[in-house]
């Protein structure tokens, strides 16, 4: 048996037919950006996670940039993140000129809440805690430290959404939540996306003029902005992938709990969950010391996996004038050199799970 680590036109044609409406229907409007799709979208995502506004964007990546640049971070300020995430967290922070100031994971594989405050500078604006793999962070404590410190949090969602802490959804315990809406994501599109959420009315207006030329109404530039704009398309398809979240999010779960009730492998480490979390499971994170024979093994019986990330963002080598060792962070390095991802999406089988455990408890 062969088992793909993902495969994205099985969860498409979960829902063929209504992707496909959907994008014909944008389509023949004849009108493909800033329009009736991409509002209708902002307002039932907006609803979904019980906030006033989101704003749709082009990207994730974009999502972080101006949150970052609409709440002011200039050169020279400092935003706590952590050690061990995908780059696109900290480029948020450095496109603005921002200082990534790095806290090392915990054994969850999210950012260690209780070291973040020994991070805390004069020059310190914000925390941008990144929830992981589908899984919140410890935002109890995070939201705690922003409030005694007077820092503005933002949220990085891009894995997690549907994901809670205390049946909070991850996104609605900051300033801004980010979202990504990458193919693979659990609310995927069909190409790139993203999208931020906020309570502010200020903040939300702000992002409205930059993704859009820092404009209102055409030629009438206010600020500095830049384009990026959700298209018709990727927003009438969100519509679809945003009402079938929840059963996609309870078949990843479901593959989830068969991995950690059959996997059996001293040499295989899943790491703990939150108590207080629902996990959506984005990705199955497993820890093995010798990674590479065990990824040789799996590929050699027919299993595809993945890794995330092997190179974190502060050895980066585009980051290399920062010099950082990998030994700064104990845990974001064992992390990146340990962590395989296990297929899990929306349309794998029962059957596949159960030749995968199979595979790796024979391992």
């Amino acid at each position: 048996m062969e088992v793909q680590s993902v495969v994205l036109k099985r969860t498409f044609n979960l829902h063929k037919e209504e992707y496909e409406e959907a994008a014909l229907r944008a389509l023949n409007s004849g009108w493909y950006i800033l329009g009736r799709e991409m509002e209708d979208f902002e307002q039932k995502f907006a609803a979904y996670m019980g906030v006033k506004h989101c704003v749709a964007l082009n990207s994730g990546t974009d999502a972080l940039i101006l949150a970052f640049r609409a709440i002011g971070i200039r050169p020279g300020d400092e935003v706590i993140c952590p050690a061990g995430t995908y780059i696109a967290s900290v480029i948020g922070i450095t496109e603005n000129g921002g200082i990534p100031v790095f806290v090392d994971m915990d054994d969850h594989m999210e950012i260690n809440a209780d070291a973040i405050e020994a991070r805390i500078t004069d020059r310190t604006k914000a925390i941008l805690p990144v929830h992981l793999f589908g899984q919140c962070s410890r935002m109890d404590k995070i939201s705690e430290i922003a409030k005694k410190y007077d820092l503005i949090l933002i949220e990085d969602c891009a894995q997690c959404h549907g994901s809670t802490f205390n049946g909070k959804l991850a996104g609605t315990f900051g300033n801004i939540g980010c979202f990504s809406f990458y193919p693979t994501k659990p609310l995927g599109a069909l190409g790139d996306a993203g999208a931020i959420i906020t309570d502010d009315n200020e903040l939300a207006e702000k992002i409205r003029l930059l993704r859009n030329y820092g404009s209102k109404v055409k030629y009438h530039n206010e600020i500095n902005g830049v384009n990026s704009r959700m298209d018709e398309v990727q927003a009438a398809v969100l519509k679809v992938g945003l009402s079938h979240l929840e059963e996609g999010n309870a078949e990843r779960r479901h593959q989830a709990q068969m991995y950690v009730g059959g996997i059996n492998n001293p040499k295989v480490i899943i790491p703990p969950v939150y108590e207080e979390v629902f996990h959506v499971y984005h990705l199955f994170p497993v820890l093995v010391e010798d990674r590479d024979d065990f990824q040789n093994y799996l590929a050699e019986n027919g299993v595809k996996t993945q890794v995330h990330y092997p190179i974190p963002p502060y050895v980066a080598e585009c980051y290399k004038d920062w010099g950082y060792q990998w030994s700064d962070f104990p845990n974001a390095e064992r992390y990146a050199k340990q962590e395989v991802s296990m297929p899990i999406y929306a349309g794998l089988s029962d059957e596949e799970v159960r030749y995968v455990i199979d595979v790796i408890n024979r391992y």
